[in-house]
């Protein structure tokens, strides 16, 4: 694999940073918009982007979270954008889209997004776009209805509070409502941020809350398989 970390003009003004990994070779390959957690870049992140690249995508991870010099209020404001729909994070992440298209080695017609917790409501908001082919949110939640989705494949925790139990049916309802293919699963055994270990005494305390934040594998390794096979299929 081919790995960076880039810098891309951003429609607000400035540079945004981020992480970009692809297959060696000249491709053009399929590529992905991968938009992180709350914990912003982190080493699991990277790994995820690391994993699918070694699986044949381009994946573009923008930093977010660089603009302030004050990390909590990057992620309030991210996290208010998400939220709301309105904010400085639409954009930064539009121009990490066209920035991705215009890579040479990426196909610019086959271009998916996913997101992890935050990034997964920003995945779900993006899928509404019609800007991507497909859309992977995990555990990740936006305003519904959804009014013309690309094809979802999205994966919640059973054990995660902070997901209402009836937001999985009424989004896989809503995709079925549109004709938009999906594949919409809950794990019972997982709970929040499922796909990623949270070390150290954070990752201890986050368990124990009642979203239950922690790594799981069978369902991590279920989800990622399901993933890559809606990928195949759609992207």
């Amino acid at each position: 694999m081919v790995e960076s970390d880039v810098s891309m003009p951003s429609l607000n003004g400035g540079h945004l940073p981020g992480f970009l990994v692809r297959p060696e070779g000249d491709g053009p390959f399929p590529a992905l918009l991968m938009i992180y957690e709350a914990f912003g870049m982190t080493a699991e992140m990277r790994r995820i982007a690391r994993e699918l690249a070694a699986e044949g995508y381009t994946v573009l991870v923008p930093d977010l979270f660089a603009r302030g010099k004050i990390k909590a209020l990057c992620v309030a404001a991210t996290m208010r954008t998400m939220l709301t729909g309105k904010g400085a994070a639409l954009g930064d992440l539009e121009s990490a889209r066209r920035w991705l298209a215009a890579q040479p080695t990426v196909d610019a017609d086959r271009i998916g997004t996913l997101g992890f917790c935050m990034g997964g409501g920003f995945a779900l908001m993006l899928a509404d776009t019609g800007l991507y082919k497909v859309s992977a949110p995990f555990y990740g939640q936006t305003t519904l209805p959804l009014e013309r989705a690309c094809p979802v494949v999205a994966s919640f925790g059973g054990r995660d509070a902070g997901t209402p139990s009836a937001y999985p049916d009424r989004l896989a309802e809503n995709l079925q409502a549109l004709g938009v293919p999906h594949d919409v699963k809950t794990y019972p055994d997982a709970g929040h941020s499922f796909m990623t270990r949270t070390e150290g005494v954070m990752g201890q305390v986050v368990s124990r809350t009642p979203i239950h934040a922690e790594y799981h594998e069978a369902s991590a390794t279920d989800a990622m398989a399901r993933m890559l096979a809606f990928f195949r299929e759609h992207l």
